[in-house]
C-alpha cells in the first residue's frame, strides 16, 4: 500500500482528520460540512485506496495498514495530532487509529459506524459485493433502498429517484470491491474499552445499512462517550447535513 493517501488540507487551527465510507469520498462523504469544519480546523481530507485519487490497492485492504496510512498522512501533511471524524467504515478506521496511535489522535466522532457487523450488514454487504460484478445501475438502486431513509427516498418525485439512482451508478469508485471486503473484516469491539479520548457517536435513527443499535453499541462500549441521534438514514450528509454539522460543531467546541 502507498505510504499517504491522496489528500486535501485546507482551513487553519486544530487538526481534524476525515475517514470516509466504503466505496465514497472525502468530497463526497463530508462535502457539505467543510466550509465549516475548515473556518475553525486545519481539515485533512485523504481518499481511500481506489477513491479520489489515490490508486487502487492491488492487495486486500487490512484494518490496521490503512489506519496507520490515515494517520501518515495526516503526520505528512504537517498535522501532528488531530481529531478523527469518521463516517461509516470511517468509525472502524478512527477507532483503530486512535488505539494503535494515542500520541496523535486527540478525539473521535463516529458517524453512522459499526464495531462488528450484524446479520443486516452481512446481508447488505454480500449483495453489494456481488452486484459491483454486475450492473452499475441495480447496485445504485440497491444502495439506494438500503442507504436512504424513508421521508428523504420519499421526498423524491419519481424522475428525481432515476436522477438519483444515475448519478450514484456513476458514481462508483474503482476501489470499492476492496473497500467492502474491509467492512466486512472489520471488528473493534474489543478495542472500544481502550479509547481514551472525548468522544462523539453520531446515529443515524432511519439507517437500515449500519443500524443505530450499531452506534448505540460503540456509545456503550467506549468510556465516556456521548451520543446524539439524527433522524436520517445511512447517507446522513445528503439528508440532514445541519443537524449532523450542528453536532460536530458542538463537540469541536467543547473539545478544542
Amino acid at each position: 500500500m502507498v505510504e499517504h493517501f491522496s489528500h486535501t488540507v485546507k482551513g487553519s487551527g486544530p487538526g481534524l482528520l476525515l475517514a470516509h465510507g466504503g466505496g465514497g469520498g472525502a468530497e463526497a462523504n463530508f462535502g457539505p460540512l467543510m466550509d465549516d469544519l475548515t473556518s475553525t480546523h486545519t481539515v485533512v481530507a485523504p481518499d481511500l485506496p481506489g477513491s479520489g485519487a489515490t490508486p487502487r490497492s492491488t492487495v486486500p485492504l487490512d484494518l490496521d495498514t490503512v489506519a496507520d496510512t490515515m494517520v501518515a498522512t495526516a503526520v505528512g501533511a504537517g498535522v501532528e495530532r488531530f481529531t478523527i471524524l469518521g463516517y461509516s467504515l470511517g468509525t472502524a478506521i478512527a477507532v483503530r487509529a486512535a488505539t494503535r496511535h494515542p500520541d496523535r489522535v486527540t478525539g473521535l466522532v463516529l458517524t453512522a459506524g459499526f464495531a462488528r457487523m450484524d446479520n443486516r450488514m452481512r446481508l447488505a454487504t454480500r449483495v453489494w459485493r456481488e452486484l459491483l460484478d454486475g450492473e452499475r445501475e441495480l447496485l445504485a438502486r440497491f444502495l439506494t433502498l438500503v442507504a436512504a431513509g424513508d421521508p428523504a427516498l420519499e421526498a423524491m418525485s419519481p424522475d428525481e429517484l432515476e436522477e438519483s439512482v444515475a448519478w450514484l451508478a456513476g458514481f462508483v469508485p474503482e476501489g470499492t470491491p476492496e473497500q467492502v471486503d474491509l467492512v466486512v473484516a472489520s471488528d473493534t469491539t474489543g478495542e472500544l474499552a481502550d479509547i481514551a479520548v472525548p468522544t462523539l457517536v453520531v446515529a443515524a435513527t432511519l439507517d437500515r445499512l449500519a443500524s443505530p443499535a450499531r452506534s448505540r453499541e460503540l456509545a456503550a462500549g467506549i468510556p465516556g462517550a456521548e451520543l446524539v441521534e439524527v433522524e436520517s438514514g445511512h447517507l446522513i450528509a445528503a439528508e440532514a447535513p445541519e443537524a449532523w454539522r450542528a453536532a460536530v460543531r458542538d463537540f469541536l467546541g467543547r473539545h478544542p
